[in-house]
């Protein structure tokens, strides 16, 4: 028997780590590692030791003999990637067995100087794998710092409710927010409530993972209406988090629109056709929940401007929505190039896993026949959008798409358009950045300068890679400071940590420390009990600053 890894993959290699075999591949020290999809497993060196599954933060490494008929196409997908190479040989003393050694630790620090203090700005996977590593190879104190009253960034708020292994990564991230090198800040934002020289001035060194926070616009005509909303702001709807709107979304028409290629387009179409009382078993906002149990809609169109070969999201995400119980998924053939390259596409391909799909044509007016469905639009380029529909002010009506070979547009005729195209980050008030990318300038994480500041994730490298990804970035982050350390480099801190927790409460008195994010959990856990869910977010930042508030005053018995 072998081991496959899944959907899940967050590609961060911690199973690489603990294989005694050195059977999954691509590693970090290999030039593809960060440019495959996922991780995988050689079936013909695998030994069957579960040390990747035991490893594995999300969940996504099984025996192929368990894999459900769903998964069973994994189990290919990994043996494919080897297919042509030559085996890897497992025997205890061959040389794919890792030389075990004395231990290294290649962050100690020098002894001629003492714990570094560092400020980490964001508690998303990017900031906090950059805390991890501080934290279990250095002796250096930690800043966790958030502009939100609650830590996981991205992990809570970006991942889809019904992902619920990805979302066990948090529980990796987690048990660092009350380690006792770990001071905690949730509710301060940069630029607002303290400045980046403050910052600077009590710790030796401050890393910014704030993300990319904003979306990318289509620049079309009607694209101010409502109904047209970005993908960005539905997800953080569905997330509960504190800054959306909780009755923003309209689900009343029967087709919803979603332009884009990528992962996050697959996100939200599914869940815009899922069985709510699937999504009832998750996370998922209380507020969502509820408008999807009275949503009309049935039909999503996915709508890609090129063809399926050059599609952005992963095989593995595509071949989860060819799975959804209740929802058919098919190709629209309006373009013959659509029909080609599907046909074309070898094993390994994308496209390939569309082979089987029922192919149709788009009413153009509303959607066919009474069950929910996917459709994916390839060749289709969105140009106007044209208003007048139901609802207050006259929202989105249809959507004018281009038909294919130049042959015109066509108007699908659509209530909510979701603009899936990419995010961009936001400036950071104090440090520089570069309006093309949406980033900050850097030369490996160390921000163009200004000594003493780092960036990593998504503000360091655009909006590329999953959460895995941001485990080599942070190394590569860390690396460079370390090295800054030693060079005697970084500036001197004016303040201490007591310092900078009484200047952060003196301008903001709801800050939230570890104790605070505690009482949170509990209590978004207690609540999820009481309805049979994992947990029952707070949903604003009232509720989760009294819940935090409260919840520390009972510990302390007043």
């Amino acid at each position: 028997m072998t081991y496959a890894i899944t959907q899940t993959c967050c590609n961060d290699a911690t199973c690489v780590a603990v294989c005694p075999v050195n059977c999954i591949h691509p590693t970090p020290e290999e030039r593809a590692f960060g440019s495959t999809e996922m991780l995988h497993i050689d079936p013909r060196a695998c030994i069957d030791c579960g040390a990747c599954a035991d490893a594995c933060p999300v969940d996504a490494i099984f025996p192929v003999d368990s894999l459900s008929a769903g998964q069973r196409e994994y189990a290919d997908i990994n043996a494919a990637y080897y297919a042509g190479a030559e085996p890897l040989a497992a025997e205890v003393d061959g040389p794919n067995f890792h030389a075990w050694g004395e231990p290294v630790f290649e962050r100690n620090l020098p002894s001629d100087f003492g714990p570094l203090r560092v400020a980490v700005v964001g508690t998303g996977p990017a900031g906090m794998y950059a805390a991890q590593d501080l934290l279990l190879h250095t002796a250096a104190e930690v800043t966790l710092i958030d502009r939100l009253p609650v830590a996981g960034g991205l992990v809570r708020y970006g991942v889809a409710p019904d992902h619920p292994a990805t979302k066990k990564v948090g529980d990796t991230f987690s048990r660092f927010h009350s380690h006792p090198r770990v001071r905690m800040h949730l509710g301060i934002e940069v630029g607002r409530d303290v400045t980046a020289e403050e910052l600077s001035a009590h710790h030796d060194a401050v890393i910014y993972a704030v993300g990319a926070s904003t979306d990318k616009r289509l620049g079309v005509p009607g694209e101010e209406l409502p109904g047209c909303l970005s993908a960005t702001a539905f997800v953080a709807w569905y997330n509960a988090h504190p800054e959306a709107v909780a009755q923003g979304v309209d689900l009343s028409a029967e087709r919803v629109v979603v332009v884009g290629n990528g992962n996050v387009a697959l996100d939200v179409a599914r869940i815009l056709v899922a069985d709510p009382e699937a999504l009832a078993a998750t996370d998922i906002a209380a507020h969502a929940l509820e408008a999807l149990r009275a949503s009309r809609v049935r039909e999503v169109v996915v709508l890609g401007r090129r063809g399926p070969e050059d599609a952005a999201y992963t095989r593995s995400e595509l071949l989860a929505l060819k799975h959804v119980p209740g929802v058919e998924l098919v190709v629209d053939d309006h373009d013959p190039r659509t029909a080609a390259a599907i046909d074309a596409a070898g094993a390994g391909d994308r496209a390939a896993v569309l082979k089987g799909l029922a192919r149709v044509r788009t009413d153009a007016a509303s959607p066919a026949g009474d069950g929910r469905r996917i459709v994916l639009r390839f060749h289709s380029e969105v140009v106007e959008i044209p208003g007048g529909g139901q609802g207050e002010g006259g929202g989105v009506r249809s959507v004018r798409v281009t038909d294919g070979g130049g042959a015109g547009a066509v108007d699908l005729g659509a209530g909510l358009l979701l603009r899936a195209i990419g995010y961009r980050g936001l400036p950071v008030p104090g440090l520089p950045f570069d309006e093309t990318s949406g980033t900050v300038p850097h030369e490996g994480g160390r921000v163009a300068g200004i000594p003493g500041s780092y960036v990593v994730g998504w503000i360091k490298r655009g909006p590329s890679g999953g959460i895995g990804a941001n485990r080599t970035c942070a190394a590569e982050t860390v690396g460079t400071l370390l090295a800054d350390a030693v060079a005697g480099a970084l500036p001197a801190p004016t303040g201490d940590a007591k310092a900078f927790g009484r200047l952060a409460r003196r301008r903001n008195r709801r800050v939230v420390d570890a104790r605070g994010l505690a009482a949170i959990d509990r209590a978004e856990r207690d609540r999820g009990r009481r309805d049979g869910r994992p947990r029952v977010k707070l949903a604003t930042v009232e509720e989760l600053v009294a819940t935090a508030r409260s919840g520390r005053l009972l510990r302390l018995g007043r």
